[in-house]
């Protein structure tokens, strides 16, 4: 795990001292709201519909105990008892008050934690696969370079001022659990056909409005150029991205405008003309920085057998929320955020101690968060996990849902956000009553459905496999349904809009009919994606708006 050095805790310390004066200032009048705005931003913090709202970066998604203690006190002490994890492996508090903000960035340095970047046109947290270093896929761990991007991006004089808002993941797996194609930037370690390991390189990927998957501009880019690379896609984006108009400021709209073949030779044209002035990869200090992700002292263990003669409810757990490990005797645990007592992601201050307690007993005091609002123990003993899962049930973190229907992406939406049309957590609560029989969800198999309260997407509806968007007709609160999207991989794709959006309370009703289509029409070991491709839309169109269906 990364651990700051003198200069890292220096430049967090100082941005807490400077936001608190800037706040102290704002509070006093002396600064005005459009100054106070863009400061504000640059440290995480937003003004949502009942209160601010603060994002702290969680650099690839990893803690130790003492950082998830330290979350779960400021639930307590600053906010309303609990904080809510977002898709991008961060951190949210809904409530607390503009005041003590930098109280809670003076807290958080203790631990080595920020919010610096988490919001603004600037270059936000660096994500990665939540099962980087122990994935048995991976070709190299990702880490270190989200790490090596991280330093370099963090107050970047030249792209702190972007056009929009710019994110970046990496992955070393094939199957692309960081959902790096639909980024600005997405980065897959690959090895070319001389053995080397290097980079393929996407540019144009993202959400909201207009989403769109990356496009390939360079498969291949050896590691000693990626910060060189970088900064030319960078450059290019600054000068030729639109300010006119931030609903069409992201980089995919620019790659659209130019098309992929243009945008690559763009930024080869930038990587060539730089080559004198760009970073130079500094190979010590980068085995300074990977020396820090060295894989823990594992025990030579055996892989066993930890079922047989357990119940059954663990059983079930042990299938859907446990993983294989790339180290036998071992194995990676989900602890699921997505009960049907809790808004998907939330968790309360009580649970994050227990967290962290039981990060430090079972996990050699590592947490993570995952891309789908969940988090996992990545380095539990097969001989533990009985034990672990016993733990877990006491606490409501045991539910055995991941990747089930129930295991749902939700943003806050209309509850919180004032950017929304629509509210999410109570379609969640919805979906939990219709869907209550645990056997159904097993039969149906994987299913990823993605929830959003507005076209911003942070629920990353357009990439679920059933998507479901908030929009907003005469004060009142609709839904609108794609289908068949994805974020694995070589078949990333876009959901299909099956027609006119569905009321509030038709919602759940509406995914039971499309449920019911794929039932009837899957062939063996098939799942919901692979039967929507075969298929089409038009099978769970005509079931969704039969005549006896409310639409509009």
């Amino acid at each position: 795990m990364y651990q700051y050095d003198q200069i890292d805790q220096q430049l967090v310390d100082q941005r807490v001292a400077q936001f608190r004066d800037q706040t102290r200032r704002y509070l006093e009048g002396t600064l005005s709201e459009d100054d106070f705005r863009a400061l504000r931003l640059r440290n995480g913090l937003y003004v949502q519909k009942h209160a601010p709202m603060l994002r702290v970066s969680i650099p690839y998604g990893l803690l130790s105990g003492a950082q998830v203690r330290v979350l779960g006190r400021i639930a307590r002490e600053y906010d309303k008892d609990y904080g809510h994890f977002s898709t991008r492996q961060n951190i949210q508090y809904n409530w607390p008050k503009l005041e003590t903000v930098p109280d809670i960035l003076a807290l958080l340095a203790t631990v080595q934690m920020h919010a610096i970047q988490t919001s603004g046109n600037c270059i936000r947290n660096v994500t990665a696969d939540h099962l980087a270093g122990v994935a048995a896929d991976e070709l190299e761990d990702p880490r270190p370079w989200c790490e090596y991007i991280r330093q370099w991006a963090t107050l970047h004089p030249e792209f702190s001022y972007l056009p929009r808002k710019f994110k970046i993941a990496v992955t070393g797996s094939p199957a692309d659990r960081a959902a790096s194609r639909v980024h600005d930037v997405g980065l897959h370690l690959v090895k070319n056909e001389q053995g080397e390991v290097g980079f393929e390189v996407l540019v144009g990927g993202g959400l909201g409005r207009a989403p769109m998957i990356g496009h390939v501009i360079r498969e291949f880019l050896p590691k000693r150029d990626l910060l060189a690379y970088l900064e030319a896609i960078l450059r290019v984006y600054n000068l030729e991205g639109r300010r006119d108009n931030i609903h069409k400021a992201r980089i995919k709209i620019l790659v659209k405008a130019i098309t992929p073949a243009k945008m690559r030779e763009l930024v080869e044209e930038e990587f060539a003309a730089a080559k004198d002035t760009a970073p130079v990869f500094d190979a010590a200090d980068f085995e300074r920085i990977k020396a820090l992700f060295t894989p823990p002292a594992y025990e030579n263990l055996p892989d066993q057998d930890v079922v047989t003669g357990k119940p059954e409810e663990f059983r079930r757990w042990y299938q859907y929320n446990t993983r294989k490990h790339k180290v036998s005797g071992y194995r990676v645990a989900y602890l699921s955020l997505k009960s049907p007592k809790r808004p998907p992601g939330d968790i309360t201050s009580d649970e994050l101690d227990r967290v962290a307690d039981l990060g430090e007993k079972y996990s050699l005091d590592e947490v993570r968060s995952t891309h789908d609002q969940n988090l996992l123990f990545a380095h539990v003993k097969q001989s533990d996990l009985f034990a672990l899962w016993q733990e877990l049930k006491l606490n409501d973190l045991a539910t055995a849902n991941i990747g089930t229907l129930t295991d749902m992406i939700c943003c806050p939406g209309g509850d919180f956000c004032a950017l929304a049309n629509a509210r999410s957590i109570p379609l969640a609560e919805q979906i939990n009553e219709r869907f209550d029989n645990i056997d159904y969800l097993y039969d149906l198999g994987e299913i990823q459905l993605k929830m959003s309260g507005c076209m911003n997407g942070c629920g990353h509806h357009s990439v679920g496999h059933i998507g479901v968007l908030g929009v907003d007709k005469d004060g009142e609160e609709w839904y609108q349904i794609t289908l068949g999207g994805s974020t694995g991989g070589h078949d990333a794709s876009l959901g299909k809009v099956i027609g006119p959006s569905v009321a509030h309370n038709d919602v759940a009703e509406t995914i039971e009919r499309i449920l019911n289509v794929y039932v009837e029409q899957r062939q063996e070991e098939e799942r919901f994606l692979d039967t929507f491709r075969r298929i089409g839309v038009a099978p769970f169109k005509a079931r969704v708006y039969a005549p006896s269906h409310q639409a509009a």
